[in-house]
């Protein structure tokens, strides 16, 4: 029989899908070149996909810059229906406000264009530069109202500053008045944070992403900024970036720090941190086709806030998709979890 959505039953939506315009790439390569940047994790990111020759970092600059002849038979080959577009960390948050404003714009257009011409393959979320927040608020209204796009993508910190200072609620406040969701996607660790990761080579995908993501959740929720904006939805890729795995040790020593006044940077909350988690967040499998983890996340955070995603083109691994739909699902909780909760949530 052959594979397509009506005789399987479910679309295979993949919800952390990457792409860069050849401009981005370009102003990457020059700030490289030109080291006017003060950010190690950047170089050694984009150092090696950006400047290597090894054929991992140019077949992956290749597939993250072709938005559609061989996206879309990367797709066909491992059965992929749509994807979810988002632009590639760490998009234009490496640029002044001004510069990262008019990127996002055009990255914007750029990617709604492509929607435009692929309907059915393709959705995508908005990049906005988080260092100019009411800017940024208006971007997100435009991508949402005017272009079709889907929510936002914001990826991580932005120069080393985290999105629980106040001045951020702009962008915050635009999502929830818009019911779209807002993406956070990993960055390589801050200036700040990094040093101790670079020498083993940890700082992305390994471990350095998720320590980092895992870090600014955990900075929003304990801000209060969900006791601010109750109805925001927010979705982590990487099953949660570990944090699923954490409740309960968040909660005992989050209740211990405000019993006893430690910081000031610590004040009560309406919920307990697993509610936020659990309330305000969906996940995405996003580079974690294992299922014993799946599973895990999807028993503690509900069937319906786990989603499937590949990564691609960081993780092209077109022989997980026959994997994952092995997984022990009943029908309707594989249809959730391959299109019923992106579509609901992304309104695919």
């Amino acid at each position: 029989m052959q594979d397509t959505a009506q005789t399987r039953g479910y679309r295979r939506i993949a919800t952390e899908e990457a792409w860069a315009p050849a401009e981005l790439v370009q102003r990457y390569l020059k700030l490289l070149e030109s080291g006017t940047h003060n950010d190690p994790g950047f170089a050694n990111l984009w150092g090696f996909f950006g400047q290597s020759s090894s054929p991992r970092a140019r077949d992956l600059l290749h597939r993250i810059q072709d938005m559609e002849q061989r996206r879309l038979a990367d797709m066909d080959a491992a059965g992929i229906d749509m994807q979810l577009l988002m632009l590639t960390a760490p998009g234009v948050q490496m640029f002044d406000a001004a510069t990262a404003c008019d990127m996002a714009i055009s990255a914007n257009d750029q990617v709604a264009e492509v929607i435009r011409r692929h309907p059915t393959r393709f959705a995508g979320l908005c990049a906005f530069a988080p260092h100019a927040p009411e800017a940024a608020a208006r971007e997100i209204e435009r991508s949402v109202n005017r272009l079709g796009l889907k929510g936002a993508l914001v990826n991580s910190h932005t120069q080393g500053e985290y999105l629980d200072d106040q001045k951020y609620d702009p962008i915050f406040a635009a999502c929830e008045a818009l019911d779209v969701p807002l993406y956070i996607h990993p960055n390589s660790p801050s200036p700040q944070m990094v040093q101790p990761f670079l020498s083993r080579c940890l700082d992305a995908a390994i471990y350095g992403f998720q320590a980092e993501t895992g870090l600014h959740v955990l900075r929003l929720i304990v801000s209060g900024v969900f006791d601010r904006f109750p109805k925001l939805k927010v979705v982590l890729g990487h099953l949660g970036e570990g944090l699923p795995f954490w409740l309960y040790r968040i909660d005992f020593m989050h209740a211990g720090i405000v019993r006893s006044n430690r910081s000031e940077g610590v004040k009560p909350l309406l919920r307990k941190p697993s509610d936020y988690l659990r309330e305000n967040f969906w996940y995405t499998t996003s580079g974690m086709a294992w299922e014993p983890s799946i599973r895990f996340v999807q028993q503690n955070m509900g069937h319906d806030r786990v989603m499937y995603a590949m990564d691609y083109p960081y993780q092209y691994v077109p022989e997980e998709v026959r994997a994952m739909d092995k997984l022990d699902l009943r029908p309707e909780q594989k249809h959730q979890f391959f299109e019923g909760n992106a579509a609901k949530l992304f309104r695919l």
